[in-house]
């Protein structure tokens, strides 16, 4: 076996609510102070995780954090009773509250950028969580999101586990969403892509409206930490007018998988100089790029990040063909729905298939299926050595569908954030949940 790609999806949490907290996400702004439900939430999120399994493909589940987040309240001086900090936090700010009890960890392709062994010179796996120090909210989630990659891939021999890097803009590591690996096979060596926002340290361009949240700097330092050699790297900057109408990450204008490369016109700065470096790169490997350009004329930006065509996963399927999984607003978008059945019918198109999955309460809080999911690449020992609890089973999908229906409201606003009813629900759901994927204690409340 000389690899696959798993993908390991968010458990969407118990907070689950819309709160308007990430500039230069429109979809989030947009649905602002609107009713959440955060049981159909996390079921619509497993419902795509045991469909992908039952396609044959690896799948995995990493666990939602605790929120709200005492410990940081704590820390902020907030001080009594679990419900009195609740309550003195929300007199003092509700906006802190809901940032403090973002459910925002579901989206695991921000939780750290992963390399495989074949790419990395000491022939490890590495992971580097992401600091996310662009938005208050995502920025706590990094000291338990290391725990959490650690219980799930704890064998030191095959995974290397980095720390974030520091916590200040010039460093900026937004994880897998800015990153991309291109190779023949999933075992065999890549390239991979890093892409950024701005420069922190050299001067240049930046985008005007929305910030841009990686750096060249930390994208760079990532690389360096892994492993790689620089015939096996690519830096490219994302296109600035992208970034500001609303592709915040790079995986909301561009999808990579093995050597196909699915992605719109206006993704990066020096487009075409980008593919170029990444087609010589790929030659070196024996390998052929693939560039699917998806042209303005026929999807919009506009339209790309209101149907959220590119934060779809693109898959290889067991017989080997690859397919899209999509969220439904791609088939409510007249013109994105149009250039994807012309791409599929397409006779040289190597994507050959669509599957469409109802992810609304992600979708309207700005995450597609592509938010939901860390890609790790595992050869068959790796494979072995994850903690095989966390891995998709029928069995698994049941016991975590019965645990959601049990602790999940199917109704949430801001101003439920301060019902200390709800902190304890969350206590004994997740006190519940680290049993089923044996992840041992991973949470403050269990110390």
């Amino acid at each position: 076996m000389s690899g696959i790609e798993a993908n390991f999806d968010g458990l969407v949490g118990m907070t689950h609510h819309y709160a308007g907290l990430s500039m230069g996400n429109e979809a989030s702004m947009t649905h602002r102070g609107q009713q959440s439900n955060p049981r159909k939430a996390a079921l619509q999120g497993l419902m795509k995780m045991k469909s992908l399994s039952d396609m044959g493909l690896v799948q995995g589940v990493l666990p939602p954090q605790q929120r709200p987040n005492l410990p940081a309240l704590r820390q902020l001086g907030f001080t009594g009773s679990d419900e009195q900090v609740l309550s003195k936090a929300v007199q003092y700010s509700p906006l802190l509250l809901s940032n403090l009890s973002s459910a925002s960890s579901m989206w695991t392709a921000n939780a750290a950028t992963v390399s495989p062994s074949a790419d990395s010179a000491d022939q490890r796996v590495h992971f580097t969580v992401a600091n996310l120090n662009n938005k208050l909210h995502r920025s706590l989630e990094s000291t338990v999101t290391a725990r959490v990659l650690e219980a799930v891939f704890p064998d030191q021999a095959c995974f290397a586990h980095h720390d974030p890097l520091p916590q200040h803009g010039d460093w900026g590591d937004e994880g897998a969403a800015n990153h991309n690996r291109f190779c023949g096979e999933y075992g065999e060596a890549g390239v991979q892509l890093f892409v950024y926002g701005r420069s922190a340290l050299q001067e240049g361009t930046a985008p005007k409206r929305y910030p841009a949240r990686q750096t060249l700097e930390a994208s760079q330092a990532v690389a360096r930490l892994h492993q790689l050699e620089a015939a096996q790297t690519v830096f490219a900057q994302q296109n600035l007018v992208a970034i500001d109408s609303g592709v915040f990450h790079n995986d909301v204008i561009a999808v990579s998988n093995r050597n196909v490369f699915f992605h719109h016109q206006q993704a990066f700065v020096n487009q075409q100089s980008v593919l170029a470096e990444l087609e010589k790169k790929m030659v070196r490997l024996g390998q052929k790029l693939i560039a699917v350009e998806v042209p303005s004329s026929q999807v919009t930006l506009q339209d790309a990040v209101g149907s959220y065509l590119f934060n779809s996963q693109l898959l290889s399927q067991p017989n080997g063909d690859m397919m899209l999984i999509l969220p439904e607003e791609c088939r409510q978008n007249a013109n994105v729905w149009a250039y994807l059945q012309a791409l599929v019918a397409g006779a040289d198109s190597p994507i050959k298939k669509l599957h469409f999955f109802d992810l609304r309460e992600s979708m309207r809080n700005g995450g597609g299926p592509a938010c939901l999911r860390l890609r790790v690449v595992l050869k068959e020992q790796e494979l072995a050595a994850v903690n095989q609890a966390a891995l998709m089973t029928p069995e698994l999908y049941q016991r975590l569908t019965s645990w959601v229906e049990r602790y999940y409201r199917d109704s949430l606003y801001t101003a439920d954030l301060v019902d200390p009813q709800l902190l304890n629900e969350v206590y004994f759901a997740l006190d519940e949940l680290t049993q089923i994927l044996k992840l041992g204690s991973i949470y403050e409340f269990q110390r």
